[in-house]
């Protein structure tokens, strides 16, 4: 029903990129792969066209889907319209915060998050500026979606992994700007997403190709074995790396954390887990980004989009107990 009124309804017609928007997409450091340069032709062609955008952007981790939602950001924010970036964690949303607000420096778009880790005042002040138009892109876990957040002008809605929202999360988010245009990233979506798209209710871009110099992640399944661990641990501190070690059960994971310093008794270890206080979680997090320690001992909560470079090697326990998409997304954490 939500789509059928969306197909009715006209849609925001954006101008044809201007040569701030050139400047801007000439900034990223990387190169772009075909696919990418593709999908984002795609992406202004639905932005520029009346009809009210719904597109899919698959593409595995690590293949510049946040990079194509920033662009598309950008071009919204130039016209005068909102942006509003839906992630499924608490972590994710600090680090697109840090991401947007890194490639925007030099544009004249407020950035901003709410999550757990802004305090109530804080979060009121940025809702305050939200609803009066002085928050150009805000990035947010469902908390976006409660009834107090309210916007000036919302143009374009970004949904990172889709799958992890529910039905009723994502029909608010369609119900709440008819006209809004929708752009949804994920690396393994739902069959009930990719049937959409292959009935033609919403619109598929993928991205295929590796960025340049892309390594392949190489998987190892094997039984748990203590010398084989301290093998892995050992070449990856070696060469200045880090180490995730997941093991997703909150109750023994400070027993698991002595098990790895065992392992690795030189290795600085941090432990961080969705049950801490925010300010703990943070400081953990931002300890291990930093490189102030060698091996985080964690549970799933690095699952989405978390991207730290110099760790590349990562070590799942009891991986039976995790689902496809999960460990698909765990694998992704590194290789970067």
């Amino acid at each position: 029903r939500v789509r059928a009124a969306r197909a009715q309804l006209p849609g925001i017609t954006y101008p044809a990129d201007t040569d701030w928007q050139r400047r801007f997409e000439d900034e990223f450091a990387y190169q772009e792969t075909d696919d990418q340069l593709a999908a984002m032709a795609e992406i202004k062609r639905d932005m520029t066209s009346p009809r009210p955008m719904d597109r899919l952007l698959c593409g595995d981790v690590g293949f510049g889907k946040t990079e194509l939602a920033i662009r598309a950001a950008c071009k919204a924010a130039e016209a005068g319209k909102q942006v509003a970036v839906l992630v499924p964690t608490t972590v994710l949303a600090e680090q697109h915060e840090r991401t947007f607000k890194g490639r925007l420096a030099d544009y004249p778009f407020e950035v901003q998050s709410i999550s757990r880790f802004k305090t109530g005042a804080e979060e009121t002040e940025i809702l305050a500026e939200l609803a009066q138009g002085k928050v150009a892109i805000i990035i947010g876990t469902h908390r976006l979606l409660s009834k107090d957040v309210r916007f000036a002008d919302l143009g374009v809605v970004i949904i990172d992994e889709e799958q992890r929202f529910g039905v009723e999360h994502k029909e608010r988010l369609l119900a709440l700007r008819l006209t809004a245009d929708i752009l949804t990233l994920s690396a393994t979506p739902i069959p009930r997403t990719l049937h959409m798209s292959m009935l033609g209710l919403r619109d598929i871009s993928s991205l295929t190709t590796p960025p340049l110099d892309r390594r392949a992640v190489v998987t190892e399944v094997i039984a748990k074995n203590p010398i084989r661990l301290t093998q892995i641990i050992a070449r990856e501190l070696a060469r200045q790396g880090q180490v995730f070690y997941v093991h997703n059960r909150v109750h023994d994971i400070l027993s698991v954390a002595d098990d790895v310093q065992r392992l690795a008794p030189g290795a600085r270890i941090a432990v961080g887990h969705g049950q801490m206080g925010d300010a703990e979680l943070e400081r953990v997090i931002l300890s291990f980004v930093r490189g102030e320690a060698d091996i985080l001992v964690c549970t799933t909560i690095i699952e989405s989009g978390i991207d730290i470079p110099r760790a590349n090697t990562i070590i799942i326990e009891a991986a039976d107990r995790f689902g496809l998409a999960a460990l698909h997304q765990l694998r992704g954490r590194v290789g970067r």
